[in-house]
């Protein structure tokens, strides 16, 4: 009976996580393609295509940095009563995906995941079972490690593709200043292998969060350490990604494609380099970013250095309202789905 069980609740987690990886794939990969469909540079069936294939690939072949971060984040034994924790974990951020999605707010889904994560743990073991990596922080190593890594990458990395957006869009501005309007036709061609770049570098870097807790799952349900994901595990994550991307979030690409800047062909080129070099080099150090923030955080970054005063800053102010309040209310979804878990099953 107790195997039945874990086999059940096992079930259970791949089912809900890969529902999770589907919202992860309508919310990410919609800020993905965005300013590539609002300057013309291709049709939104073309692009969203463009963006699942490439993505899949990121998926399968972007390496296992980032997994192994999200998987040691907490300081509990690998064994059956970890799997509820996970369950609880991963449907308030799904929860968390579907409410923001349906809002079109162009919300983090590393974030829901991070706070569902915190949630679940606290309810179920304490806080002590957190590793928040503070002591090391402080301590003598002066290292980044557990959650305290993990935020630091998903607030720094906007900073980064604001930056470096900042930067391409004021050197473009200075060398194509006597460029011919026919200019723009080349450029919305260069976008589709930037656009091919930014949804492997999705791919690789997003699509390893929800496998870092599958093979944490494969672990606690089989009772044996499992050091990186087996291949099917990553096909399977990689794939419900590319059905969410082709799904599409379309009210999230509104709102990334029209509501923060008036996007013209050079900010689009402009703020997807900035987001591929900030998301390959995340990726790189195994540091689990927000690919909506590094491109929302890049599209502000060339508008404020075109026109600052054409950025809509409202809807700026609302986004990261949203970044904000994601950690903890989604850690409170999770909390509250353990507590129940906890009253129904004893």
């Amino acid at each position: 009976m107790i195997a039945v069980h874990v086999s059940l609740i096992l079930f259970l987690v791949f089912a809900i996580g890969l529902v999770f990886a589907l919202t992860n794939g309508l919310h990410d990969a919609s800020s993905v393609v965005a300013t590539f469909i609002v300057c013309d540079a291709a049709t939104p069936k073309q692009a969203i295509g463009l963006a699942s294939a490439f993505g899949l690939l990121g998926a399968v072949f972007g390496g296992s940095q980032v997994a192994s971060t999200i998987s040691k984040v907490i300081d509990l034994p690998a064994n059956t009563a970890l799997l509820p924790v996970l369950l609880a974990a991963i449907l308030g951020a799904a929860a968390w995906n579907l409410i923001t999605w349906r809002l079109g707010l162009p919300s983090s889904s590393t974030h829901a995941l991070v706070g569902g994560i915190i949630g679940a743990v606290l309810v179920s073991s304490g806080y002590r079972h957190v590793l928040w990596g503070w002591n090391e922080l402080t301590g003598a190593s002066h290292q980044l490690t557990g959650i305290a890594e993990i935020v630091a990458a998903l607030l720094f990395s906007p900073l980064l593709g604001f930056a470096l957006a900042f930067v391409l869009e004021k050197v473009m501005n200075l060398l194509l200043r006597n460029a011919r309007f026919s200019i723009n036709t080349r450029i919305r061609r260069i976008q589709w292998a930037i656009a091919a770049c930014l949804a492997f570098s999705h791919g690789a870097n997003d699509t390893q969060k929800i496998i870092g807790l599958f093979t944490l799952a494969l672990a606690a349900g089989g009772g044996t350490v499992i050091s990186t994901a087996p291949l099917w595990v990553r096909i399977c994550g990689g794939t419900v990604m590319f059905i969410g991307t082709m799904l599409g979030g379309w009210s999230i690409m509104k709102t990334v494609g029209r509501g923060i800047y008036n996007i013209r062909p050079i900010h689009s080129l402009n703020s997807q380099l900035a987001s591929v070099g900030s998301i390959l080099l995340a990726t790189a150090f195994g540091a689990p970013v927000s690919t909506t923030h590094v491109v929302v955080g890049s599209v502000m970054g060339v508008g404020a250095a075109d026109e600052y005063r054409m950025v809509h800053w409202a809807i700026v102010k609302d986004i990261i309202v949203a970044w904000v309040i994601t950690i903890p209310l989604s850690a409170a979804v999770s909390a509250s789905i353990y507590a129940l878990f906890a009253f129904i099953f004893k």
